[in-house]
């Protein structure tokens, strides 16, 4: 399997490179030649396996210069003791036909932990099979989840260093402590002024800048990524759908062959979905892709419409996970849908960054339509959300949860009949305690972020996480901010000097 980039499909790299380096040098993002096949009678032995069995079933078939005793190994690493127990990603059923796919009970408390754990074991095999001795410079931005769960899978890896971006006001409170806290001699965290976009933009100009390249160079180091642009990250979401379906047919959901399931994501970024779309085309009965956007709309607009527009008013809100304007992964999609044709995704990527808008052409629009749902919903609805599923079925969810939640009703509401439907639960409400807990009980609203912990799980008789009732005596490690355009020199900063100082 090899792979090839989003922008310049005359490239060729092994898995094991393209987790490595996570971005091709033209800017564009690894995908493979070809989406492996992954069949009924494979789906069958998924249901009598453990989650990790399942993960390394289909890793191997986008992993292929990884032995299959490596990925177990790998698997084995990330996936055992470090997810409350044997069940890594719980289906939960909630109503009739629909179940929701758990995917926040590791140790940050986010779904991202479904990849980060296992990234570090991939990334740190790939750099020995393909730059052995030098050291990984890990860049990460943030929109809250993925730098915690970034910073806790490379804590103290040996050979990587780890530096997040996080927007200083974008972000929940407890995501920011849970990043300012964080233990580990090679990591580093950073806020910026600005939003994720902001960050996210930054990083990929450093990714891309052969100055600070060299200048790494000369330290015996190189950069990677743990955000979702690197394949490393994105592979091991593919697992978690195609284990949901296995447990549906566990639970005698799933009768007959072909079956389908609608699937039903929140999502910023796209890669949670777009995890999904790749588990579709390698053969799972999906039916309907369901994109559930925040406020911050431009998946709903671009999956409806074709275009794809920035240019409109940032809002930030109480799913911060979602606040997202550049949707990096979309462009994985669009070179998928347009029969791989790297030249026409140049041209709008390159139109993206020049006006902030593409449109992709007629037959790209209608795949999509076929394909996916789009919806949307505002903070007010979300909260509401919160409110109406705690009350008839006792389910305590998050704020991004809430918001597929809430699509989800748009769809039913538009075409009727359901079919069943794994709907991604992608945080632990506790992460978004004075939202959650203002949604079920205002009254017990306070000015202490810990004490709304303990409200809330007063009130739900959920019990609040582990991780996250241990910040409150964490000391605060890492108070830095600078603005977007000192982004380069703050990596300059925590990689080299530190590096040179004997310390970070």
């Amino acid at each position: 399997m090899n792979y090839t980039s989003t922008r310049d499909n005359s490239v060729k790299v092994s898995a094991a490179y393209a987790i490595a380096t996570g971005i091709s040098p033209d800017g564009g993002l690894y995908v493979p030649e070809t989406v492996p096949a992954f069949t009924y009678d494979e789906l069958l032995a998924a249901a009598k396996a453990d989650y990790r069995d399942r993960a390394v079933s289909v890793l191997g078939k986008y992993l292929t210069d990884f032995t299959e005793e490596e990925l177990g190994e790998c698997v084995d690493g990330a996936y055992t003791g470090k997810f409350g127990g044997e069940d890594v990603a719980p289906v939960v059923d909630i109503a009739e036909n629909r179940f929701v796919l758990e995917l926040w009970h590791g140790p940050t408390c986010a779904f991202k932990d479904m990849a980060l754990q296992l990234l570090p074991h991939l990334l740190t095999r790939s750099v020995k099979k393909t730059c052995d001795g030098k050291e990984i410079v890990i860049l990460v931005a943030t929109s809250g989840d993925t730098g915690k769960a970034a910073l806790e899978g490379f804590k103290d890896v040996p050979g990587t260093r780890i530096i997040v971006f996080y927007p200083v006001e974008g972000v929940s409170a407890i995501q920011k402590r849970q990043m300012v806290t964080q233990e580990g001699g090679n990591v580093g965290v950073c806020a910026i002024k600005g939003n994720f976009d902001d960050a996210q933009t930054g990083v990929k100009k450093i990714f891309t800048d052969p100055e600070i390249a060299a200048e790494l160079a000369k330290h015996n180091m190189a950069f990677s990524s743990a955000n979702s642009i690197n394949w490393g990250r994105l592979a091991p979401q593919i697992v978690y759908y195609i284990s949901a379906y296995a447990d549906l047919m566990n639970k005698g959901v799933i009768k007959n062959k072909g079956d389908k399931v609608n699937v039903v994501v929140p999502t910023g970024n796209f890669g949670n979905i777009l995890a999904a779309y790749y588990a579709k085309k390698m053969g799972l009965p999906i039916g309907k892709l369901i994109c559930a956007s925040n406020a911050n709309n431009v998946l709903t607009d671009f999956l409806r419409t074709g275009v794809y527009d920035r240019n409109r008013q940032f809002y930030t809100t109480i799913s911060p996970s979602m606040d997202i304007l550049i949707s990096s992964n979309l462009e994985r999609l669009i070179y998928d849908l347009s029969g791989c044709d790297s030249v026409r995704v140049k041209g709008w990527m390159d139109s993206l960054a020049a006006t902030g808008r593409y449109e992709v052409d007629e037959d790209v629009k209608a795949k999509i339509r076929e394909l996916f749902w789009a919806g949307c919903c505002d903070d007010a609805s979300t909260q509401a959300t919160i409110k109406d599923v705690f009350e008839s079925q006792h389910y305590l969810s998050d704020t991004h949860t809430a918001v597929a939640l809430n699509v989800y009703e748009q769809y039913i509401k538009e075409f009727g009949a359901e079919v069943p439907t794994i709907i991604a639960s992608t945080a632990s409400p506790y992460k978004f305690a004075p939202a959650v807990l203002g949604a079920i009980a205002p009254e017990k609203l306070t000015e202490d972020e810990f004490d709304m912990l303990a409200a809330l799980s007063d009130v739900s008789g959920v019990e609040i996480p582990a991780p996250l009732a241990g910040l409150k005596g964490k000391t605060v490690r890492f108070d830095l901010v600078c603005d977007g355009s000192e982004m380069k020199e703050t990596v300059y900063a925590l990689a080299c000097v530190r590096q040179e100082n004997s310390e970070w």
